[in-house]
């Protein structure tokens, strides 16, 4: 009998140290998740350049990240439109072991690249993410890397195509910085578009924003429009251009809505801030271990649509069509 008790009650201590060892593992791994919900993520931010879009973007990435819940410390940084500063802001977020990259900006994006193969990095206003050497392919972007291209396959034809078949402009300058290897990928897609409905383009290179100003006067008298691409560089210094399409009458387009807003007379596209929260949707996965950069295909703007400018169109000497209005949408300012 005593030898029966003994044996259950060493049964029963068994029993009761496993159960223990199954609470201990539960509470365990009870804390990992909660440690990992209220964890704090640090995300580099690096914006190329000051303006609209690119701000715009930035602000949608910060909101998908909060709209998801997920606690982030941003160390913001911009480089001013200087290329040498992309690489210092990338060197020095690889230096602080931040968790993520966000690069807005094909320069940001190359730097941030050019410092790291391990920290993730997810990119967005990038023009050409295959040709700027990003990433291998839209559907196999790479091991550390993925994001969002601004660069919609139907914007730049359906704003080409307002210029030469509604304005009949003949001859439509470019204002470019060949430096920057995303808008020499939409000069030579603009110059195609230009070709092929029998007009002719004329491009004039920049190399930094205090040259924007004489490029554009440079093009008065040679063309009949003029178009700015996403081009950070003129974008920057837009206000120069805007100036001179206003008082010498030539219809500036350009390849974005914030820049349109800004003072042009139209642009097919779609708000940055909606590829930026795609960005930071994109983010949200990697950071919280459900995607690797590798596992998210590069995405395109999820819509498209032209917009007019009334004011600045007037402005500019071009007057307005009603039947435009089958085109796009008319805007008419704040």
């Amino acid at each position: 009998m005593k030898k029966a008790v003994k044996g259950l009650s060493i049964a029963l201590a068994g029993m009761l140290l496993l159960a223990g060892c199954g609470s201990n593992d539960a509470a365990k791994d009870s804390n990992q998740s909660g440690a990992e919900k209220g964890k704090e993520y640090k995300v580099g931010i690096t914006q190329f350049a000051p303006h609209p879009s690119l701000d715009a973007a930035t602000e949608g990435f910060k909101k998908a990240l909060k709209d998801k819940g997920i606690k982030v410390s941003f160390d913001e940084q911009n480089a001013q439109a200087d290329q040498n500063n992309t690489q210092t802001i990338a060197n020095n977020f690889v230096g602080d072991k931040v968790d993520l990259i966000f690069a807005n900006a094909t320069p940001s994006a190359i730097a941030a690249l050019n410092a790291t193969k391990d920290i993730p990095i997810v990119f967005t206003s990038v023009t050409d993410p295959v040709g700027a050497g990003l990433v291998e392919a839209f559907d196999k972007p790479g091991k550390n890397i993925t994001g969002t291209t601004d660069n919609h396959p139907d914007a730049t034809k359906k704003t080409i195509h307002f210029i030469t078949d509604e304005v009949k402009a003949k001859n439509v300058g470019v204002i470019y910085n060949a430096g920057e290897q995303n808008s020499v990928v939409q000069v030579k897609d603009v110059k195609k578009l230009v070709e092929e409905k029998g007009a002719k383009l004329v491009e004039v290179s920049v190399g930094n924003t205090s040259e924007v100003k004489q490029a554009a006067e440079s093009l008065v008298g040679r063309v009949d429009a003029i178009y700015v691409p996403t081009d950070n560089t003129v974008v920057t210094a837009l206000d120069a251009v805007i100036a001179v399409a206003k008082s010498k009458k030539i219809p500036l387009f350009v390849g974005e809505l914030d820049s349109m807003k800004k003072g042009a007379v139209a642009a097919s596209g779609f708000d940055y801030f909606d590829i930026g929260y795609q960005s930071g949707e994109m983010a949200a996965d990697i950071l919280t271990g459900k995607k690797k950069p590798s596992e998210i295909p590069v995405e395109l703007p999820k819509s498209l649509k032209l917009v007019i400018n009334k004011k600045a169109a007037e402005e500019q000497g071009l007057a307005i069509k009603e039947e435009w209005k089958s085109l796009g949408e008319f805007y008419e300012g704040k």
